[in-house]
């Protein structure tokens, strides 16, 4: 007997030999997608009161796979859903219509006559008052016939709120059967166990016939509304604007002209998002919060440039004090997201005019080290430091207009840098004349991009990397595809002369580039196959390496003291979608203020067929592999308690100690590589020895070594530790660091401060040093 016989026959008729039975993930990922879509129907069919006979376990097992895939319906199956959807209703006083719907989306062959069904579900609900999936409610019931179908949009009218919500009611019961049954794929809110969306429904929903004009009067309508609310001519009530059920609507028309990316939508988002976010009064409220964060969803399934940047914008300028915190969380999928959409990534709004004269001043927004927006003023070609005097007391709203342009104009270059860096998974690849016209030349991007090391392909599979700052362009063809040069395809040499010429120009990037650290698949990983345990096994400050996940587009659950917080695996999707990575923790101590979690292992998936599907790490690209542990690294190198030079603690402590002598990491590798050109040109150069693991300094009072990937410090000659509690401050003015690393910083801060030990006059510091002496 085949498994998926088997299978059917646990959760039907099961033999004494299926007591107990369950599939382990590896006989489930053998299963088709057609074998999955035959034996969703019986796994529903279990219901929550099924016989001991019955095995619910193997119905678990299935119903987990069917969200996991998209599972693949013959007429037949298509058919045994619907059938096994009306079998369930006594006993479950409802049915998962989005399921039903999903059947006949992602039917093999014609559709079933599912008419008698369709009308009975339809029937039930209207009479139980359930209509909590209203999408799935019109597509069903257009499969039920004209009558079904008037009675289900009847009753949506009475229910739903807000002439916005109404007209779509009346907009999806207008659609042919097949669009109403596409256009409920999505919507899974209250959903149980149907599959997850196509990967492509917002684009198809968006070629629909007519389904583009209606979500661009929808979105102008809003727009209306909200600007009336503005001028006074409808009244203002805080979080009233819209109603939920109009701001889910709104929100599935933003994806739909997102989608397409519309040209007429950067307009309008620039006037609705303002409108929605700050009160015509003095008021701390919005107008409305709910249709805010839904345009934000929207901006984190298709972002692009120009709405990140409006959302930004609204961020700086929202009274309301909880607001800008949850834009912030949200922001940073929309970041993530933007990187994957490579063909609006690169597009960077037009500033306007960047020189102003204000009060006999030249007063100009420029764009100066690793890509920072500044407002300068200078006064007959001489620059200023800082703002005129005449300029702060005459002309207050002239430079509110021009602070303002300036944060416009950091928030469009964020919005840029993060897009360039999160595309390197995404092997982004953009034609020469277009780079060249659109970014190159930028007036605010343009900057910023010079200071990137650029590859063009002037041959078929051989590529010429180019920095613009430090010498122009090659002549190229308009179609000549460019792309950002990444460290692991090139050869340590080239590596290393990048990094010499950054530091002899003086050139500070973006984001870190030619420094960037490289992570290269190991004996052991290869050995273990299909996971690495290169970062299991530390023990991290959780909230630490929580804000981490988020600011690097991580999801994940939180972990606490509560069932089912136990565990977790946060998870990032790169590579446009096709590849996913995995990095277990668990909770390993929580009490008081302290929450320690341990790490774990790190696995990666492959979107196969619309599911994910564990992957060898052997199979992963080489530089989606690295990106994906570098930030690994980052999580655990930043939130390690190996890093907390305070961390005192039975256990924990000896694993703080085992770390300070743990061969270094990559990110290690990578600060010593930049202290061996730093150094030399600081002041405390002949004070100063790099070992493999640690910056040595010598002081005129002790010797000290200060660990490379911590910075936490030991003091010869007995190894005596020192602790050094971390200032938030630069290590001189003349030294040049060529990235931002908050680590680096504070290993040459202490280095500077310990080559002057005899000037030191804190006294904490002090009675540690003479203590040993």
């Amino acid at each position: 007997m085949d498994l998926t016989a088997r299978l059917l026959r646990a959760m039907t008729d099961p033999a004494p030999e299926d007591e107990g039975f369950r599939p382990s993930p590896s006989d489930l990922a053998r299963l088709s997608d057609e074998d999955v879509g035959a034996l969703l129907p019986a796994a529903y069919g279990v219901g929550r009161n099924a016989p001991a006979f019955v095995s619910t376990s193997v119905r678990f097992a299935v119903e987990d796979e069917g969200r996991e895939r998209q599972p693949r319906y013959t007429p037949e199956a298509c058919e045994r859903m619907f059938r096994a959807l009306v079998d369930g209703l006594p006993a479950r006083k409802w049915a998962d219509l989005t399921l039903g719907a999903g059947a006949l989306l992602r039917c093999t062959g014609p559709w079933p006559d599912v008419a008698g069904p369709a009308r009975a579900l339809v029937a039930f609900l209207l009479d139980a008052g359930r209509t909590d999936q209203p999408l799935a409610l019109l597509a069903i019931a257009g499969a039920g016939g004209d009558r079904a179908l008037r009675a289900a949009a009847g009753r949506l009218r009475a229910t739903r709120t807000g002439p916005i919500a109404l007209d779509e009611i009346d907009a999806v019961a207008g659609l042919a059967p097949e669009h109403a049954v596409l256009l409920s794929d999505t919507d899974h809110d209250h959903s149980f166990t149907s599959p997850p969306p196509l990967p492509d429904v917002w684009e198809r929903v968006a070629e629909i016939p007519g389904w583009a004009g209606y979500a661009r009067r929808t979105l102008e309508t809003a727009a209306g509304r909200a600007r009336a609310i503005q001028s006074g001519e409808l009244p203002f009530r805080a979080d009233k604007a819209f109603t939920p059920d109009e701001a889910a609507a709104l929100g599935r028309a933003a994806r739909v002209a997102l989608s397409r990316d519309e040209p007429w939508l950067p307009a309008l988002f620039d006037g609705l998002l303002p409108d929605i976010s700050v009160a015509p009064t003095q008021a701390k409220s919005l107008p409305s919060q709910a249709l805010l964060y839904e345009i934000v969803r929207a901006a984190q399934d298709f972002p692009t440039p120009e709405l990140v940047t409006a959302i930004r914008e609204v961020r700086r300028t929202v009274r309301h004090a909880g607001v800008p915190k949850q834009l912030d969380r949200m922001l940073k999928k929309a970041d993530a997201g933007l990187a994957e959409r490579t063909a609006v990534a690169l597009r960077v709004p037009d500033p306007g005019d960047l020189r102003r004269d204000v009060g006999g001043y030249t007063a100009a927004v420029t764009v100066a080290v690793a890509g920072k927006a500044e407002l300068t003023f200078e006064k007959d070609g001489t620059a200023l430091k800082g703002v005129p005097a005449p300029v702060r007391r005459d002309h207050k709203d002239e430079l509110k207009e021009l602070r303002d342009l300036a944060k416009r104009v950091g928030a469009q270059l964020a919005t840029l840098a993060r897009a360039l860096e999160g595309g390197f998974t995404a092997d982004a690849s953009h034609p020469f004349g277009r780079w060249r016209d659109t970014l190159l030349r930028h007036s605010i991007a343009g900057p910023a991009v010079r200071d990137l090391i650029w590859e063009i392909e002037a041959a078929p599979g051989e590529w010429r990397a180019v920095l613009p700052a430090a010498g122009g362009l090659p002549d190229a063809p308009d179609d000549a595809p460019v792309r950002l040069w990444h460290p692991i395809r090139s050869a340590p040499d080239e590596v290393r002369a990048w990094r010499d010429l950054l530091m002899e120009r003086r050139i500070r990037q973006p984001f870190k580039q030619a420094f960037r650290e490289i992570y290269l698949l190991t004996p052991a990983e290869e050995e273990t196959r299909t996971y690495s345990n290169r970062f299991a096994a530390h023990l991290v400050h959780y909230r630490r390496m929580f804000a981490l996940f988020r600011a690097r587009g991580w999801t994940s659950a939180l972990l606490g003291p509560w069932d089912g917080g136990g565990s977790d695996d946060a998870a990032r999707t790169l590579a446009a979608g096709e590849w996913r990575v995995r990095f277990s923790h668990v909770l390993a101590d929580w009490a008081g203020d302290r929450e320690i979690a341990g790490t774990n292992r790190v696995r990666f998936d492959r979107r196969t067929g619309g599911a994910w599907r564990d992957a060898p790490l052997a199979d992963v690209p080489p530089l989606v592999f690295s990106e994906a542990m570098r930030d690994v690294d980052l999580f655990v190198g930043v939130a390690s308690i190996a890093a907390d030079p305070l961390w005192e603690d039975g256990e924990a402590h000896d694993y703080w100690v085992r770390e300070w002598h743990a061969d270094p990491g990559e990110s290690a590798r990578t600060r010593r590589d930049a202290l061996e050109r730093i150094l030399p040109r600081t002041r405390i150069a002949d004070r100063c020895a790099l070992d493999d693991r640690h910056l040595v300094v010598r002081g005129e009072l002790r010797t000290y070594k200060i660990h490379l990937g911590s910075a936490n410090i030991v003091m010869e000659p007995d190894g005596v530790f020192l602790c050094i509690v971390p200032e938030r401050r630069a290590p001189g003015a003349a030294v040049f660091l060529p990235f931002e690393d908050e680590r680096l910083s504070l290993v040459l801060s202490k280095a500077f401060l310990l080559a002057a030990d005899d000037t030191i006059t804190d006294e904490s510091i002090l009675t540690q040093i003479k203590r040993g002496a």
